[in-house]
């Protein structure tokens, strides 16, 4: 069994490629860090983004939101005069509130993913990393927000001070997570920013144990190529966090339990520096523009 560790756009990209050479043969834990509410909704992000993605109905040109939806709901709140920073498509909306009312009614987050899931299509275990409260917020000089005001609302312009993690104490593993780790024969950190995407999964409680604990092999693949992330703020956050802004930067985060790390053609230098780390490292491309970039990726990953 495979068991990957995901956030959103970009793991996802990984993950289609994952699906097309194993099927639906493998276990995703998801960050849900980023999850927030609004317009009286429950929305988790990271977690449609990777199931959307999975039963692809994603939007391929942004990689978030449904393919051809409409924005009615969004319009008429607009003409109302209502803040509408955080772009919410109709059928995308019928999630979000469906998600709610099992909230409401008591069901976990995780009975709920399954029964997305199973409406959706999608065979692949998709596993909230907690069902607890947990929420990332971005100190910046102009106080501190949650993460999506200052991803979307802010476009991640503001200078990154620190990250916080509420909740990170007192959260524990959805049910299967850590089955999902201990149980894995491989397991695959997938490509996703270090501090708010993997960073909050690896946060929750016995979650960062168990990956030490674990007899699979552990593969990362860098998000950041040539000192630089392929997409979002992750530069800026490793930066607050002390961390080196490269892929070996990412291989040191990881070092306590990561086995292997596939960085970019572009990073071939960083290999032997990475490798005193007691890391073993693929050279290979990591940046996913097309179908057949995703597969061959995915590929690398299990032929390791």
């Amino acid at each position: 069994m495979i068991t990957a560790l995901a956030g959103g756009v970009g793991a996802a990209r990984f993950l289609i490629g994952l699906k097309h050479v194993i099927k639906d043969e493998f276990s995703v834990i998801v960050n849900t860090g980023d999850d927030i509410e609004l317009y009286g909704l429950h929305i988790s992000p990271d977690l449609d983004i990777v199931t959307y993605t999975l039963s692809e109905r994603v939007n391929e040109d942004k990689g978030w939101g449904i393919r051809d939806d409409t924005f009615h709901f969004l319009n008429a709140l607009k003409d109302y005069g209502s803040d509408t920073w955080f772009c919410l498509g109709d059928k995308d909306l019928a999630t979000h509130f469906y998600r709610t009312e099992l909230l409401r009614q008591g069901f976990s987050l995780s009975q709920i993913t399954n029964e997305i899931c199973d409406s959706l299509g999608v065979k692949v275990k998709v596993l909230p990393m907690t069902n607890d409260k947990f929420e990332t917020r971005i100190i910046t000089p102009e106080g501190e927000m949650h993460f999506e005001e200052y991803f979307v609302k802010r476009q991640f312009k503001d200078k990154v001070l620190g990250v916080r993690f509420i909740g990170s104490k007192t959260a524990e593993p959805a049910p299967g997570v850590l089955d999902a780790i201990l149980e894995a024969e491989k397991i695959v950190v997938c490509p996703s920013n270090p501090i708010v995407s993997i960073g909050t999964i690896l946060s929750v409680n016995q979650i960062r144990e168990s990956l030490n604990r674990t007899k699979a092999k552990v593969v990362a693949v860098s998000p950041i190529v040539a000192g630089a992330p392929i997409k979002g703020p992750a530069d800026k956050m490793l930066q607050a966090s002390g961390i080196e802004v490269s892929a070996y930067g990412v291989a040191k985060l990881y070092s306590d339990f990561l086995d292997e790390i596939i960085i970019d053609n572009k990073d071939e230098a960083e290999k032997e520096r990475i490798e005193k780390l007691g890391i073993n490292v693929t050279v290979t491309n990591t940046i996913m523009k097309t179908f057949e970039d995703k597969v061959l990726l995915a590929k690398a990953v299990l032929e390791i």
